[in-house]
């Protein structure tokens, strides 16, 4: 009997080894770097959320925007009005982002956007949103015809013990390197040129830090290296942790080579990190010889949760629970910063326009990716604007001022 019980436990150490063997070899970024490690060849196209050295690239590109832009761009009875478009995370429910956003440009309304901003699943509507109509068909369709077993492979028991994740993502990179073509890269690169900027969100895992991703100045390096790039951060974005693998990019730091995990955006943050993108955006304009009383910025939220709890029964297994998590852990997230964004806008007067899947609306989602649920989300984002969708003012239980 004890042979046995030997025998068993020797089987579990040798698998515990070899899973170990298998496992990503590490080499990441000391603490003292975090911040400073830059892409190699590419140091221009990432920004650390709360680092001053890092911001300075980012406002010098701000600078080069407002000069990029034609004299009548933005231009509103004699005044530069700048909207800006902030795309939260929301796997299913982004397909309203996407209807709402499609309906809006039917309706006639919808500006050209200065920045357009997007992590998780909103990366991807981001990227469309910026390069234009032809784009945001492709992401409609992606949207209202994918079922969760499309984007996710599920792993076998000792892969989920010994491995990183619970799902492959393998599905969802073929998706996303179907989207991400050469095409893309050229619309996106056009649009950049014209003094318009793109931003995708990852979390740095291991720093516990927002990276903010200068997407239009990547694409505008051209090369199959900048389209390899693009699509991993898109993929990274998307990657919630343990539900699937992480995306692990090459960086330079202290004449060193490290690697850095990367994860979902929504990990650290409820909305994009738009304080220190935006922080500033007045002086940038002065720099760039704008008129500081000629100018305002409006903002768009675009909260892709619900703003109030749905109850739903969940299944007792790993993926009903991880995908339940995953909604609540994003939406608790994303509804305080709504907030937050809020304050932050009326502290600097900008006009602040929210939307969000309406309380009226019941979800009947059957998995994470139900195909069913996302068109009629869809459908319902798409009526709402052709019908001339009302911006709140206000997140709820505030009152905006003026009102």
């Amino acid at each position: 009997m004890k042979q046995k019980t030997l025998y068993h436990l020797l089987i579990i150490i040798t698998c515990l080894s070899l899973s170990s063997g298998c496992a990503h070899l590490r080499h990441a970024v000391p603490e003292n770097l975090v911040g400073t490690a830059v892409v190699a060849g590419m140091p221009d196209i990432r920004y650390y959320a709360g680092k001053p050295d890092s911001y300075s690239m980012m406002r010098q590109s701000l600078v080069d925007s407002f000069k990029e832009e034609g004299k009548s761009d933005y231009l509103v009875d004699g005044i530069k009005v700048y909207p800006a478009l902030l795309i939260g995370g929301g796997v299913s429910n982004s397909a309203y982002g996407i209807g709402l956003l499609k309906g809006w440009l039917k309706e006639g309304t919808r500006p050209v956007f200065k920045i357009v901003t997007g992590y998780s699943s909103g990366s991807i509507i981001a990227i469309a949103t910026f390069a234009g109509k032809d784009y945001e068909d492709r992401i409609a369709e992606l949207f209202t015809s994918i079922s969760s077993k499309d984007v996710l492979k599920k792993r076998s028991v000792f892969s989920v013990i010994f491995g990183d994740s619970v799902a492959s993502s393998a599905p969802l990179a073929k998706k996303i390197n179907d989207i991400v073509d050469e095409d893309l890269m050229a619309k996106i690169t056009e649009e950049h040129r014209k003094g318009r900027r793109l931003y995708v969100g990852t979390t740095d895992f291991d720093a516990q830090g927002f990276v903010i991703w200068d997407m239009g100045a990547l694409a505008s390096k051209g090369g199959p290296e900048s389209l390899k790039m693009f699509r991993k951060i898109i993929l990274a974005s998307c990657s919630f942790p343990v539900m699937v693998s992480p995306v692990y990019f090459q960086v330079e730091a202290g004449g060193s080579r490290f690697d850095e995990m990367h994860v979902d955006g929504g990990v650290v943050s409820g909305l994009f990190y738009i304080y220190q993108l935006m922080e500033g955006v007045e002086s940038m304009g002065q720099a760039s010889g704008i008129n500081p009383g000629g100018f305002k910025t409006r903002l768009y939220v675009l909260n892709l949760c619900y703003m109030s709890p749905h109850s739903k029964q969940v299944e007792d297994n790993m993926v009903a629970m991880t995908s339940r998590l995953i909604e609540l852990n994003g939406a608790a997230k994303m509804i305080g910063d709504t907030y937050r964004v809020y304050a932050y806008a009326k502290e600097k007067e900008w006009d602040y326009n929210l939307a969000y899947i309406p309380e009226d609306f019941k979800p009947n989602q059957k998995e994470m990716l139900d195909t069913q649920e996302m068109q009629r989300l869809f459908k319902r984002g798409y009526d709402d604007a052709i019908e001339g969708y009302k911006w709140h003012k206000a997140p709820p239980g505030l009152v905006a001022e003026g009102k």
